[in-house]
């Protein structure tokens, strides 16, 4: 049977995997929200009492609902869980390790009905400093791009603009609702509706990459993607991802090798694609003194 959906009701699905005490200081500011909320986290296995604290600390509040995966699924399979038994018209993914406000829900879903065609909407996020994070707002991680970043020439593309890379400049106009290519999966707003019809979440991606492809299949069904860069969100980097570093180095490298093959038209031609292949397993192994040094320095 079908959920009953609520019209004005916002779903926030918050994905846990040993998220530690932001996993509640995160649901805290969500309940205290503005707008009509439910709250749904789908729990990854966590074993840092992160998520029986919530079923605690809120029991009998009807507004939250706390799926038990059972085993880490990632984070898009994880994010289907949740949209699976939401009851709200519009859908909002949250990482654990962010704080909205109390007006960033009623403030994105009145971008989102002021056009039809807005579908998924991302935000400025920006560290505990307050400094703004380059993934907020970014172009589709092209080969050709992502070559011109690293190389340092993406800094001429305002002569040339053939040289662009990834990111974007700040934008013209800091209060604007901007068209971009991918916003970050930190936060993400999409209608209900524009869910359901581009299949949810890729869940061949097991952890990053999959918010670029979900941005990248809502255009290409003819859809807006854009970021609400008057609308801050803190993101404080949690401790699920700094405690395994080779664990989300390895599924960040797969989530590219996917991206890649599934999107960029350099991946037709077998000699990129070999290299590109070469070039993002030799770096993992290249950068594997690093990450055992962060799992060393975390423990």
């Amino acid at each position: 049977m079908e959920n009953a959906i609520t019209p004005g009701l916002t779903s926030v699905i918050v994905v846990a995997a040993d998220s530690g005490a932001d996993l509640g200081d995160c649901v805290q500011r969500v309940l205290a929200s503005s707008a009509s909320v439910e709250v749904i986290v789908s729990d990854n296995d966590s074993s840092d009492g992160s998520v029986a604290a919530l079923a605690s600390r809120w029991a009998g509040d009807a507004r939250l609902c706390i799926i038990h995966n059972g085993t880490n699924l990632g984070f898009g399979a994880g994010c289907n869980r949740g949209a699976a038994v939401a009851a709200g018209d519009a859908f909002v993914f949250l990482n654990p390790d962010c704080m909205i406000e109390t007006d960033t829900l009623a403030r994105l879903r009145a971008h989102a009905q002021a056009d039809a065609r807005i579908c998924l909407i991302g935000v400025a996020i920006v560290d505990a400093d307050g400094v703004a994070e380059p993934a907020s707002r970014r172009r589709d991680p092209l080969l050709r791009r992502a070559l011109m970043s690293m190389m340092g020439l993406a800094r001429f593309a305002s002569r040339w603009p053939g040289l662009a890379g990834v990111g974007l400049p700040p934008p013209e106009n800091p209060e604007s609702c901007e068209d971009v290519d991918v916003v970050s999966g930190a936060l993400m707003y999409l209608p209900r509706t524009a869910f359901e019809r581009i299949g949810g979440f890729d869940e061949g991606y097991f952890l990053h990459c999959e918010d670029i492809d979900l941005c990248r299949r809502v255009r290409d069904a003819g859809l807006r993607v854009v970021c609400a860069n008057a609308v801050r969100v803190v993101h404080l980097k949690g401790t699920s991802s700094r405690t395994r570093p080779f664990f989300v180095a390895r599924h960040k490298h797969r989530g590219m090798w996917r991206w890649f093959v599934k999107f960029d038209p350099a991946a037709r031609n077998p000699w990129l694609r070999g290299l590109v292949w070469c070039g993002l397993w030799g770096h993992y192994i290249l950068m594997s003194p690093r990450y055992a040094w962060q799992a060393v320095h975390q423990r």
